[in-house]
């Protein structure tokens, strides 16, 4: 078993084909709480993953769940933040893959999934987009939700690629026009924006 990565939740390991997600005990909270808390986490992102797996969305595979562990397949292929990394100047490449991120939040969010963690670390192409890590997902009918979902991807983009992030988020906006509630959460993100300018000058 091989330590790949760890977050601020879980440690993730590889062992032959799969994935081990274990989300470890926090001291600072009170231990049954924190093993209450745990073990519905690794049980609410596997039933997300399962809904979406059984909808034919690109997602890994549940394996198993153990109490805190989570078990799914192995996606293999590469990271979308890397090939946005990589591929500045291929522009019809960008503009392909960012409305296919688009038209995915938009499946997502038409089933009231929010992801809640969109960046493109956790994002994998193969034949297609594959999302991963919806450690921090749940289930909202809410416009709001929907909106602060896009606009943690739009942050996350300025963030990681900011040299192509406004091409790149207005062609996921493109995609996301799929959803038939679009404009309202696109209305809705404007709100969301301005807040988050209001907060900054507010603390500044």
């Amino acid at each position: 078993m091989k330590l790949i990565s760890q977050g601020a939740e879980a440690k993730i390991f590889l062992i032959e084909e799969s994935i081990i997600k274990d989300r470890f005990r926090k001291r600072y909270r009170h231990k049954e709480l924190d093993e209450k808390l745990r073990g519905f986490r690794a049980k609410r992102e596997a039933k997300v993953l399962e809904k979406l797996y059984g909808m034919d969305f690109p997602v890994p595979q549940v394996l198993d769940v153990r109490r805190n562990k989570l078990v799914i397949e192995q996606i293999k292929g590469k990271l979308v933040k890397d090939i946005f990394d990589e591929e500045l100047k291929n522009k019809r490449l960008l503009s392909r893959l960012s409305r296919e991120i688009g038209k995915k939040i938009a499946f997502l969010h038409s089933h009231d999934i929010i992801h809640a963690d969109l960046t493109t670390s956790n994002m994998i192409l193969t034949d297609e987009i594959f999302f991963i890590d919806f450690g921090l997902s749940y289930f909202s009918a809410k416009i709001e939700d929907k909106a602060v979902d896009l606009h943690l991807l739009e942050r996350a983009l300025e963030s990681k690629h900011h040299k192509i992030f406004r091409e790149c988020f207005a062609n996921v906006l493109r995609g996301y026009g799929s959803y038939d509630k679009s404009g309202e959460v696109i209305a809705r993100l404007d709100e969301v924006r301005m807040r988050g300018r209001n907060k900054a000058k507010m603390g500044s």
